[in-house]
């Protein structure tokens, strides 16, 4: 609860696996940056609790705050200080020994070696995105939030980030990230979170929400167009394209029977010869805007 009494959170209640990568989907204003921001210990929350690792982030914060890196949406950089000077600083603020060969390769990783003696005020955007990640990842960290990581980032940046972001995954660290480019989620995410008004609406793993959720279509060709649909079609709620050559046919995944056995048969009863199948299933983002304008 905000002053003003605005709240931003509400019944938001998330296991994250270790090792995962969890997507938070949602619009602007849902939630997601407050939610982070409570589990990284920079907002406090007026109710409910948050462990990580089995412990508390209020009793044991040293512990909890160690273990986390952040990458947040603002670009929060000092100017005058160099690439190099703020990613060795931030290493030391968690009390971890020197390693050079570590932030060597962390800047190498991140297409920063070149630029590791520039001040930050001689950066473009793109490259001071560059250093918040190399922040994030000086101490180490096992669990790391992106948050909106690749908002107004050229393709380049977009593309290493998920690069590394695979990488850290393979050794074991878990990836929360949320994100507007839900083709992002969908190509990268091990589980999907979608929020909305402050309320969790459903976390699942990304394949099994598809198959629960969406919805497929097949979509048929015809030999020859149709000016209208026959009567003996009507219960199949058939879609007729504007030349009359296709038909498209949605049908629920959870049903038992798709009906599509019994379609292809009335159609040929009907009379009307196929010349092509294909189905293609509803993406990601049809299944959040559809969630999200449902809540």
């Amino acid at each position: 609860m905000y002053d003003g009494g605005h709240q931003a959170l509400s019944t938001v209640d998330l296991d994250i696996n270790e090792g995962e990568i969890l997507a938070l989907l949602g619009p602007n204003g849902a939630g997601k940056t407050t939610l982070i921001s409570i589990i990284c210990g920079i907002v406090s929350s007026s109710s409910g609790s948050v462990t990580v690792a089995g412990h508390d982030i209020v009793d044991s914060y040293r512990v909890t705050r160690n273990l986390i890196g952040l990458v947040p949406q603002e670009l929060t950089l000092g100017a005058f200080d160099t690439v190099w000077n703020t990613v060795n600083f931030s290493r030391g603020l968690f009390g971890k020994k020197p390693n050079p060969a570590y932030l060597e390769q962390l800047l190498k990783d991140l297409s920063l070696w070149d630029k590791k003696n520039n001040e930050l005020r001689q950066l473009s955007g793109g490259m001071k995105r560059r250093v918040l990640i190399a922040k994030a990842l000086s101490h180490e960290p096992r669990i790391l939030f992106l948050d909106e990581p690749t908002a107004g980032v050229d393709v380049e940046l977009r593309q290493d980030m998920w690069k590394m972001v695979r990488q850290l995954n393979n050794t074991g660290v878990t990836i929360i990230l949320t994100t507007h480019y839900i083709e992002e989620a969908e190509e990268i995410a091990d589980r999907v979170g979608i929020i909305n008004q402050g309320r969790l609406l459903l976390v699942d793993d990304k394949q099994s929400l598809m198959q629960k959720l969406g919805k497929k279509q097949l979509l048929i060709e015809l030999k020859q167009s149709i000016d209208e649909l026959p009567s003996s079609l009507s219960e199949y709620n058939l879609e007729t394209s504007t030349d009359g050559t296709q038909l498209t046919y949605t049908y629920d995944t959870r049903g038992e029977r798709t009906g599509i056995t019994s379609l292809l048969q009335a159609l040929h009863e009907a009379g009307l010869s196929l010349k092509d199948l294909k189905s293609s299933q509803s993406s990601l983002e049809e299944i959040f805007v559809s969630l999200v304008s449902a809540k």
